[in-house]
């Protein structure tokens, strides 16, 4: 009887085996759990040490740390985001404060060093205590691989991206997109004392007001870049890292770009750099389809119908005269009469004409184009000797 029991209980030990040793896994995994937790919660204040040394400080009314068992979330809630010398022209003015829901930062406990964070709308932007601009959103996620170290790559992604500007309560459009993505990493084989940074910027559905007249339409844009010159991928404010590029001699490479709006197809690359105050200096090749499309929005047929004012032609083509203008008009009438007067009354004709003589002939996706040079000069762009456009100092 003895020996029967001895032998039942031998072999019923087995029976607990497989529980005790799934009671020392859970309690194993939670340790582990929480020990990620805490490096993640520490990832996290690294990441926010660096967007506070560049500008961007964030706050939180409550944070929380949860996910078990697979997954690490750290939430914000009530956050705000204190934006400082984000732009050369902001550093002269008070901060902006973003105030946001919810900020949502997860990883997974097997790669603690990346993190993906998803932002809650709206975003409303105050200065002095008083809203000035109202973001929206579908969806916002951003993500950033390699910290608590040296980032490796970031990205940011918002859909349905809407921008209204604020007065008196009442909103203005400023920007509407169907999606916004901004990607950047350090680039292969780059120095990390002379580090190079890829970045690729896409637009889809994007208009823009009251910046350029062309850019009221929907448009599409793919521009993908590489910044040489850089000393450091420390976190500082972007108008200092653009003076270092300056005093470095650094340029920003246009590997390729590409931008649709409707029949105009145009895509260029380049090198540009910066000069001693900070704007953009360099030439782009460009070879577009469709350009006559934008002409009105330019506004130079109007010029051509309306005659030339010498202080508008010193904006859009410095060094040509208005009695240059109208001496090629009245040669026109003389060659053959009523030719300059005809010009002057189909001036977009005029215009793709003068364009055509501009470059050379080339094919577009399967349609006539025309190659030519883009101009920067001093930040303002030229296609030929027509000004076209003005870019903001970038410190």
């Amino acid at each position: 009887m003895n020996a029967a029991n001895a032998s039942r209980k031998h072999r019923l030990w087995p029976v607990f085996v497989m529980p005790v040793l799934v009671v020392i896994a859970a309690a194993a995994w939670s340790g582990f759990w929480f020990y990620a937790a805490s490096q993640v919660d520490q990832t996290v204040d690294a990441w926010r040490a660096r967007e506070a040394a560049s500008g961007r400080n964030y706050d939180c009314a409550k944070r929380t740390v949860a996910g078990f068992p697979f997954r690490l979330e750290v939430h914000c809630k009530d956050a705000t985001v204190e934006l400082k010398s984000q732009t050369a022209d902001q550093a002269a003015i008070a901060p902006l404060t973003a105030r946001l829901g919810d900020i949502l930062v997860v990883a997974q406990i097997y790669t603690p060093k990346l993190l993906i964070a998803e932002f809650k709308a709206p975003a409303t932007l105050s200065q002095h205590g008083q809203p000035v601009m109202v973001v929206n959103w579908s969806i916002a996620r951003s993500s950033i691989v390699g910290l608590p170290g040296t980032p490796q790559s970031a990205d940011i992604v918002f859909q349905d991206p809407a921008i209204d500007h604020v007065a008196a309560s009442v909103q203005t459009p400023v920007a509407r997109a169907k999606q916004v993505e901004l990607h950047g990493r350090i680039a292969e084989n780059s120095r990390p004392d002379h580090p190079a940074i890829e970045a690729v910027l896409e637009l889809t559905g994007a208009t823009i007001q009251d910046v350029h007249p062309v850019l009221t339409a929907p448009f599409d844009a793919d521009i993908r870049a590489i910044v040489h010159g850089l000393k450091d991928v420390t976190p500082k404010p972007w108008p200092v890292r653009f003076r270092e590029l300056q005093a470095a001699d650094g340029r920003i490479e246009i590997k390729q770009s590409r931008i649709q709006q409707g029949d105009l197809i145009a895509i260029a690359a380049g090198s540009l750099g910066l000069t001693a105050d900070g704007h953009l200096d360099g030439e782009l090749h460009m070879t577009a389809t469709g350009f006559e499309k934008v002409i009105p929005a330019l506004g130079i047929d109007k010029m051509l119908e309306q005659g030339v004012p010498q202080a508008t032609l010193d904006k859009v083509a410095p060094g040509v005269k208005t009695k240059d203008i109208d001496n090629l008009f009245g040669a026109l009438d003389r060659a053959i009469p009523g030719w300059g007067k005809a010009v002057r009354e189909n001036a977009n004709v005029g215009v793709t004409a003068g364009l055509n003589a501009i470059g050379q002939e080339a094919t577009l996706e399967g349609k006539k184009a025309r190659s030519f040079p883009l101009r920067f000069v001093n930040g303002a762009i030229f296609i030929g000797p027509l000004k076209v456009a003005q870019t903001p100092p970038l410190f």
